[in-house]
């Protein structure tokens, strides 16, 4: 997007309450990483962004162990999902808020795909146990509707826009 970045991590508490909507928790928890630049930051833009996966209503996270992976990766072969990102913009301490909502259609996946993309692609820090840019993307994923964009992690098309309103 030819802007200039760093990129700064600090350690956030990425629990929510129990009765948000998915669109819901992702805000809230792009919310609570911009917070934690809020004090420390002079006039530069702070982006903070939370990728979540639902299915059927159920929050997929991020696995905890490469067991777990393989039980998510198997909950989603073969069926349709929303990849939900929730977007921050903090400048001059004033938050923009924003999500993008993709469809992600996998076909079935076999146990040896999911078995070795788990080995191989170690997805323990991907909601969803996955990510659309490796190979489970490359063979499993049979379309999308919405942004590719937002289901690799950042809707950049919607927040190339927003940048230019701030």
């Amino acid at each position: 997007m030819d802007i200039d970045f760093r990129i700064v991590l600090k350690e956030v508490d990425e629990s929510y309450p129990d009765h948000l909507s998915p669109e819901e928790v992702a805000l809230y928890i792009a919310t609570k990483k911009a917070e934690a630049f809020d004090e420390t930051i002079g006039d530069e833009v702070v982006l903070t962004a939370d990728t979540i996966v639902c299915i059927d209503g159920l929050i997929l996270g991020k696995p905890e162990t490469p067991e777990h992976a393989v039980e998510m990766l198997k909950m989603l072969s073969g069926r349709v999902h929303k990849v939900i990102t929730g977007v921050c913009l903090l400048h001059k301490h004033k938050y923009n808020k924003f999500f993008d909502v993709s469809e992600v259609f996998f076909r079935k996946l076999t146990d040896e795909e999911i078995t070795s993309y788990v080995e191989k692609y170690q997805p323990l820090d991907k909601a969803g146990s996955y990510g659309i840019q490796e190979r489970i993307g490359l063979i499993g994923i049979e379309r999308i509707n919405g942004s590719y964009t937002n289901v690799v992690g950042l809707p950049t098309e919607k927040l190339y826009q927003q940048l230019k309103n701030l």
